[in-house]
């Protein structure tokens, strides 16, 4: 996926999450919008540094990777949200392109999934909203059964309340 794409689903998700948690759109979702919107469009471009340096798709496309921006939240109280945007880029880079991806870096498997659409695609931007329209079903369930339930109480990192 290009960095247009992962800007577009960014913004996209974080409305949606925004919309979510504020029950609709009214104006603290501004305020929420704010608060997540910049760290996860910012994690959903950070991965592509590796262009500048390394190898592209391994350096920063892998899980440990992503497993320090989930830990920043939990030990360090800060970067909330970034996460969202590397696993949102994984997601698409998997899903929205025909190369893999080396996602236990340094080791120099890449993985892939048999679908996926070149970046320079006709295709690319629709895949890129259905992988957020099916993203933000994701949190919605989670939210629900939250409600009902304590799927909440398993992931620390998003302050919901």
């Amino acid at each position: 996926m290009n960095e247009r794409g992962h800007v577009e689903n960014a913004v996209l998700l974080s409305v949606g999450l925004a919309t979510m948690i504020e029950g609709g759109l009214v104006v603290p979702t501004l305020a929420t919008l704010a608060m997540i919107g910049i760290p996860v469009t910012l994690g959903a471009l950070f991965p592509d540094v590796d262009t500048s340096f390394g190898t592209h798709r391994k350096t920063f496309h892998n899980i440990p990777t992503l497993l320090v921006f989930v830990a920043f939240p939990i030990y360090l109280d800060n970067l909330h949200f970034v996460w969202i945007g590397v696993a949102t880029h994984y997601v698409l880079d998997l899903l929205g392109n025909i190369r893999g991806m080396a996602l236990f870096y340094p080791w120099p498997v890449e993985y892939d999934v048999p679908v996926g659409v070149a970046v320079d695609s006709y295709w690319a931007d629709l895949v890129t909203v259905l992988v957020t329209v099916v993203e933000l079903i994701i949190v919605y369930v989670v939210i629900q059964y939250d409600l009902h339930g304590r799927m909440l109480d398993l992931l620390p990192v998003l302050p919901l309340s």
